[in-house]
């Protein structure tokens, strides 16, 4: 199993410091120089630090070249559901068994998908061709630093520079073989992780992002600020997904508004931001079962209105990949 002591930048000197607030980044051409860098520890290590392209990312696409589709799934809130919708677009693919899909957790200090995904207890293993990810399915496999912890509950104390070490042997060494589809997902904000994901794939191709949100206002403001991130690095947005957008009861099918929408919600922003709204998915406790058991919400209640709301979302986000929608998720039949 992969050593998580391993995982380091190449290329740059261990900083002493954490990085200030609009650090140009040690492999700039500002490194040392920007005005952020004036009060800061890591002044003279950055200034001497080598500039220019990582020379890791030719490597990188070629490792990534037989994966058609890199899809990103962002959000600027916590617990809005990123995670659990990736589980579920995943989950939604895998459904064709034509398709091939992989999942790569880069929430490094909150990895949830192992649980989700139902492998919490797997491990990395390593051979000639690279890190052999764990397979969920035949077709659906997933990689996160959870299969590299000694315990479970190990917290991961990370600074910057090593979790970019180790999204970037992710993305480098992981032996995926050919994917249609490979998901992304990424913790809240938009800080370490995203910047790395986005700079080391900028050359293989990001297809775009979908971004999550719920519909009270407290959320979208986070969520605005996502989707500039995306305007500012050049990622396309393929649609916004409003989630659990309201409840309804399993009993008599009754729809209550938990997370009011007082401006509007998803549909709203995504009308003012000129993005896809890929659509609603309502809030189902058996979501939440699903994902605590690692089953497929999509086979264990496939009558849900969030199962039906979710299959709406995969069908456009599939056009937005200009995808036949009714091979990626045929219709239901009458």
């Amino acid at each position: 199993m992969p050593s998580l002591e391993e995982p380091q930048e190449s290329g740059t000197n261990q900083l002493v410091a954490p990085e200030p607030e609009h650090c140009p980044g040690p492999e700039s051409q500002q490194a040392g120089q920007g005005d952020a860098c004036q009060t800061c520890p890591n002044k003279e290590i950055c200034a001497s630090a080598p500039k220019g392209p990582d020379p890791d990312i030719p490597a990188i696409t070629e490792r990534l070249a037989d994966v058609k589709h890199k899809i990103l799934v962002l959000s600027g809130k916590g617990g809005v559901g990123k995670s659990t919708l990736t589980g579920l677009l995943a989950h939604a693919f895998a459904n064709n068994p034509d398709s091939t899909v992989g999942v790569l957790d880069l929430d490094l200090t909150g990895p949830s998908m192992p649980k989700m995904m139902g492998v919490e207890s797997e491990t990395i293993h390593i051979s000639s061709a690279g890190w052999s990810p764990v397979y969920v399915l035949d077709n659906l496999s997933l990689m996160s630093i959870q299969f590299m912890l000694p315990n479970r509950d190990d917290a991961i104390i990370w600074r910057g520079a090593k979790k970019n070490g180790l999204i970037k042997q992710f993305l480098r060494d992981v032996d995926w073989g050919d994917l249609d589809f490979l998901l992304c997902d990424t913790p809240p904000g938009t800080s370490d992780e995203h910047l790395s994901v986005v700079q080391l794939l900028k050359e293989s191709g990001i297809d775009g992002a979908v971004v999550v949100t719920t519909p009270q206002e407290v959320a979208l403001l986070d969520v605005r600020r996502e989707i500039q991130f995306c305007v500012k690095t050049g990622i396309k947005i393929l649609g916004l997904v409003e989630n659990m957008s309201g409840f309804v009861c399993p009993n008599c099918t009754f729809e209550s508004q938990i997370f009011q929408a007082t401006t509007g919600g998803g549909r709203a922003l995504a009308k003012e931001m000129g993005i896809p709204f890929l659509g609603s998915v309502p809030l189902d406790p058996r979501i939440g079962m699903a994902c605590d058991y690692g089953e497929s919400f999509f086979d264990s209640f496939p009558d849900s209105p969030a199962c039906k709301a979710l299959k709406g979302v995969v069908r456009g986000l599939a056009s937005q990949l200009k995808l036949d929608h009714e091979r990626v998720m045929p219709d239901e039949e009458p």
